[in-house]
């Protein structure tokens, strides 16, 4: 019997279907220089996010000081974020980029300069860490909100999976240049790398087009913020990624007892790999996220994908063999970037451009709240039964919750970008944009 083999062209083109897309860097030379920006400022920003806790576990000692660090980030960033909405609809968001970006800068020359004090101070790391978290929670929505201006309407599924895969890169690859320059140079080295590198990110940014708010744009305020929120809440399809990305993170994000879990395995000489294995699962997927542009029903992949991320987390708990352990955490973190560029092509793709900012604010949130306070959850499960049922308990009360959410809300699971109201109106308006310019 003769085998049938598809061509060579025909195995290429599948081949290339699943790589990435990577129309927007082709594109748009704005989407290009905030990659590589954003790429530089991730390596340095991993140097000081291992140097931070390491220097206070120098200088006090105490888990509990260490852990204090976590507390007062997470007040800033909630307030500056929602501010740093309003800031995004109402100010030059390559102004607001930039400046931001050279603040960060700054702080960590602040850092620099500590380090290299005879004794160096404690109160200064966490006023620094504060402030971080406050400029990032300025940033962070300006950051968002300026793709959809730089990258065409078609191409925003795909400029979102390759920004994603630039923070996986460093997040694999970060701490591991983070803990050679720190033991074979010291914390002064880490902190020094790290200016250089918001000094380049600043760099690339000067040279991005001019990013005004409308000419009608309202100065921030209370008002504003909460006309945003007033919006997100009449969009039951928006207010289901959040509640289903929060429930997620709530539930189903136990690497604050990760220590405990290798320990349990009897393989603390892993605990690297457990935290670093959901950016490799979500690495992967960046990798093969061509087929992602050709994926219209965005509000039922993320239910799915949400559901995914839980069923793993729970067989992660449940097994004992390290390695299948990894391969799920591996699982969970694949799954987890599939929810993440839906959501994120939802909101880019729906939310009309007065109003980004002020709902990147509010995404924000809904991405960073849930994991702080998931690891309250995981710890607290933790002490009161034990570390494993702490992870899989988890993982099914995600499973379930995340399938409550989808009965609840049914706009959620038919959207459809090719005929939602919203998408088609963005389309048309983009549209109309470009043949004006």
């Amino acid at each position: 019997m003769t085998e049938h083999h598809p061509p060579p062209e025909t195995r290429t083109s599948r081949l290339r279907a699943l790589l990435p897309d990577l129309s927007p860097w082709h594109s748009s030379p704005d989407f290009r220089r905030m990659w590589i920006a954003g790429l530089v400022t991730v390596f340095g920003g991993f140097l000081t996010f291992i140097a931070v806790p390491l220097q206070l576990k120098e200088l006090t000692g105490s888990t509990l000081a260490v852990g204090a660090v976590g507390a007062v980030e997470l007040v800033p960033l909630i307030v500056f974020g929602l501010y740093g909405g309003a800031l995004a609809d109402a100010l030059d968001r390559r102004k607001l980029i930039l400046w931001t970006e050279a603040g960060l800068g700054v702080l960590s020359g602040m850092l620099l300069l500590n380090t290299l004090l005879p004794h160096p101070m404690i109160w200064p790391l966490y006023v620094v860490a504060a402030l971080v978290s406050a400029l990032t929670g300025l940033q962070r929505p300006a950051l968002q909100a300026i793709v959809p201006r730089i990258v065409p309407h078609e191409q925003l599924p795909a400029a979102i999976a390759l920004n994603s895969m630039r923070w996986q890169i460093g997040a694999i690859a970060g701490p591991s240049l983070a803990g050679v320059v720190i033991a074979f140079a010291g914390l002064q080295w880490a902190y020094f790398l790290d200016v250089v590198s918001f000094a380049v990110s600043v760099a690339l940014a000067v040279g991005l087009a001019p990013s005004p708010a409308s000419h009608d744009a309202e100065k921030p305020s209370l008002r504003g913020i909460l006309e945003g929120a007033r919006y997100a809440w009449s969009r039951k399809e928006l207010l289901g990624t959040y509640a289903v990305d929060m429930a997620a993170m709530f539930f189903a994000y136990p690497t604050a007892i990760f220590p405990f879990l290798a320990d349990d395995l009897d393989a603390t000489w892993a605990l690297g790999l457990m935290y670093a294995a959901g950016a490799v699962g979500s690495l992967v997927v960046s990798l093969t996220s061509g087929w992602v542009s050709r994926v219209h029903r965005h509000g039922r992949m993320v239910v799915l994908a949400a559901a995914a991320w839980g069923l793993a987390m729970a067989v992660a708990g449940w097994l004992h063999n390290i390695w299948l352990v990894l391969l799920f955490l591996a699982v969970a973190g694949g799954s987890d970037m599939v929810s993440g560029l839906f959501r994120s092509a939802m909101w880019d793709q729906t939310i009309p451009d007065e109003l980004r900012g002020r709902l990147a604010g509010i995404e924000l949130l809904s991405y960073s709240v849930g994991p702080q306070l998931g690891q309250v959850r995981a710890g607290g499960m933790a002490a009161l039964t034990n570390v494993r049922a702490s992870v899989w308990t988890g993982g099914l009360a995600c499973v379930a919750s995340v399938g409550l959410l989808a009965l609840s809300l049914p706009k959620l699971m038919s959207y459809d970008e090719r005929t939602d109201e919203h998408a088609l109106r963005m389309r048309a308006k983009r549209a109309e944009v470009a043949e004006a310019a």
